[in-house]
């Protein structure tokens, strides 16, 4: 690890300040944080992200899989899931993503740091 540049797509307030937290603790730059779908992708445009940390739920007309699958398609960046919900569904569609990572919050810095390392890896 050598201060990865990390986007973070959050549309809550206090998870996005503590999934901050934790990255710069883990030694991760964070690059920016969305919480649309298209800022998620302008800031993949502008800042060129090493990998993206993606909530699933996140505010707008385009949920977290869909911008995945953007930004994976478009850009090769990996992307890690981080979101609550973890149903059958949810993870049906999450997995059709082919996803580098998956998280289920609450997570602890470990569980962030292993998917992270994990994601850049491949």
């Amino acid at each position: 690890m050598s201060g990865e540049k990390i986007l973070l797509v959050e549309d809550d307030d206090v998870i996005a300040k503590v999934a901050d937290w934790r990255l710069k603790n883990l030694g991760y730059t964070v690059c920016g944080r969305a919480t649309t779908g298209a800022e998620a992708m302008e800031l993949v445009v502008n800042n060129r992200p090493d990998l993206v940390l993606m909530d699933i739920n996140i505010r707008g007309d385009v949920d977290g899989i869909e911008t995945a699958r953007m930004i994976k398609n478009g850009f090769n960046i990996p992307v890690v899931y981080v979101t609550s919900h973890s149903d059958g569904p949810t993870l049906e569609r999450a997995k059709a993503t082919n996803p580098d990572g998956f998280i289920v919050k609450p997570f602890e810095d470990n569980d962030l740091r292993v998917a992270i390392e994990l994601a850049l890896k491949r």
